[in-house]
C-alpha cells in the first residue's frame, strides 16, 4: 500500500511539475508575443544615471552605455538624446560619460532609471524634424492605419515600417536625409500600434499577418501618385518588408528593399527574448511551441520559407554580429552568392539600430543604394 501510495505520489509531483513546466514556457512566449510597441526589449539593460553636467551625462558602466553613435535615452517619464562617449579622466571606474544632446521631455537626475533606444526623436516631423507632413489613412483588413506622409518630388515613395518594440517614431532617423533626396516617405503604424487596430488574438506574429498592412501601404502609395516603392523595414518590419515583395498582388512595382536587423528566423528571436527574461534554457523549446500554438506561427524552416526569404529585387541590408535578438549569420547566409543582394555589417550595434551606432556611414550606403531605383 506504501508502494502504491508514493509511486501516486512521484507520478502527482511529475504531472505537477510538467504543467509548471508548461505554464512557465507559455509565459515565456506570451511575453515574445506581447512587446509593447515604446518599450524596451528585454534584452536591452537599465543603466543609472549618476549625474548631469552641461552637455553631459554620466551612466553606469555597461557594455549597453560604450556602444559607438548617437541613442534615444529613456526613462519612464523622459526622453533625451545622447552621443558618443567623452574622455573624462577623473570619472570613477565604473560609469561612463557621454555626450548629452537634448533633453526631449521630462528631467534627467541622478538615480534615475533608463534605457537606450534606437528611437531617437519623439513626437512627429513637424514637431520633431521641422518637416511638413500630413497625418493620413491607409484602409487596412482590420480597419485604417495610422501614417505619416512627407511629400517628395520623385514618383518613387519609400515606405518605412518599425520592427518589436518600436513605433513609427523610428523612421524618423532617417526622414530628413530621405527628405533631402526628394523622396515621397510613407511611415506606417500597423496592427497592434497606439491608433491602429488590434490584431485579432492581441498578439504580434513576426510579420506572418502584420505583413498585409504594408501591402495595403504599398497599395495606398500605388493610389496617390507613386509608380514604384521602396520598402525599408527594421526588425520584424524587414521581414513583413520581405514577406510583401514575395506575396504582394502589387510586387513587379517594388523596386527594392533596405532590411534592417531583419527577423528571419522568429524561432531563434523568441528563444532569444525568452532566455533574456530568464527563462531556464529547458524550457526554451516549450515556450517556442507555446508560442506557435498561441499564434498560429509557422516554422521558418518549413519548405516556403526559402522563397519568402529570398529577394527578387536589389536589397540592401544593414546588419551586425553583436545583434542579440535577431541572429546575423541568417543575414549573411541571405546575401552570399545572391547579386541582388548586398549586406553592410554594423559592429557594436544591438538590435535595429545599425544607425544608431555609424549614422554617417549609414545614410551615404543607403544614398549609394537607393540612386539607381529612385
Amino acid at each position: 500500500m506504501r508502494t502504491v501510495t508514493a509511486t501516486a505520489a512521484a507520478v502527482g509531483a511529475a504531472l505537477a511539475a510538467g504543467a509548471a513546466s508548461v505554464a512557465v514556457g507559455r509565459l515565456a512566449g506570451d511575453a515574445a508575443l506581447k512587446a509593447s510597441p515604446g518599450r524596451p526589449l528585454p534584452t536591452e539593460p537599465r543603466l543609472t544615471v549618476h549625474g548631469t553636467a552641461a552637455g553631459q551625462i554620466t551612466l553606469t558602466r555597461d557594455l549597453a552605455a560604450l556602444r559607438p553613435g548617437r541613442y534615444g535615452l529613456a526613462g519612464d517619464g523622459s526622453h533625451a538624446i545622447v552621443g558618443p562617449v567623452l574622455s573624462a579622466p577623473e570619472q570613477p571606474a565604473d560609469t561612463v560619460v557621454r555626450r548629452l544632446e537634448s533633453v526631449t521631455h521630462g528631467t534627467l537626475a541622478a538615480g534615475d532609471r533608463v534605457w537606450f533606444t534606437p528611437n531617437l526623436y519623439v513626437g512627429n516631423p513637424r514637431t520633431a524634424l521641422g518637416l511638413i507632413h500630413a497625418d493620413v489613412e491607409v484602409p487596412g483588413e482590420l480597419g485604417p492605419l495610422p501614417a505619416w506622409f512627407l511629400p517628395g518630388a520623385r514618383t518613387t515613395w519609400v515606405i518605412a515600417v518599425h520592427g518589436l518594440a518600436a513605433t513609427r517614431e523610428h523612421a524618423m532617423n532617417l526622414m530628413a536625409p530621405l527628405h533631402r533626396r526628394h523622396l515621397p516617405v510613407l511611415a506606417l503604424a500597423y496592427r497592434g500600434d497606439h491608433g491602429a487596430p488590434r490584431s485579432p488574438d492581441g498578439l504580434q506574429h513576426f510579420g506572418e499577418t502584420e505583413w498585409r498592412d504594408v501591402d495595403a501601404a504599398v497599395h495606398y502609395a500605388l493610389d496617390h501618385g507613386a509608380r514604384h516603392v521602396v520598402l525599408l523595414g527594421w526588425s520584424t518590419g524587414a521581414t513583413m518588408a520581405l514577406r510583401t515583395a514575395a506575396l504582394s498582388d502589387a510586387r513587379n512595382r517594388i523596386a527594392g528593399l533596405v532590411l534592417d536587423s531583419p527577423v528571419l528566423d522568429w524561432e531563434a528571436t523568441l528563444r532569444a527574448l525568452a532566455a533574456a527574461r530568464r527563462t531556464p534554457g529547458a524550457l526554451l523549446p516549450l515556450a517556442v511551441r507555446a508560442a506557435q500554438g498561441r499564434a498560429g506561427l509557422h516554422a521558418d524552416r518549413d519548405a516556403d520559407a526559402g522563397d519568402l526569404h529570398r529577394p527578387t529585387v536589389p536589397t540592401l541590408i544593414f546588419h551586425g554580429p553583436d545583434d542579440e535578438v535577431a541572429p546575423w549569420r541568417y543575414s549573411r547566409r541571405l546575401a552570399e552568392n545572391d547579386l541582388l543582394v548586398a549586406l553592410h555589417p554594423v559592429r557594436r550595434a544591438p538590435h535595429a539600430a545599425m544607425w544608431n551606432a555609424d549614422p554617417d556611414t549609414y545614410q551615404e550606403t543607403l544614398r549609394r543604394f537607393l540612386t539607381p531605383l529612385v
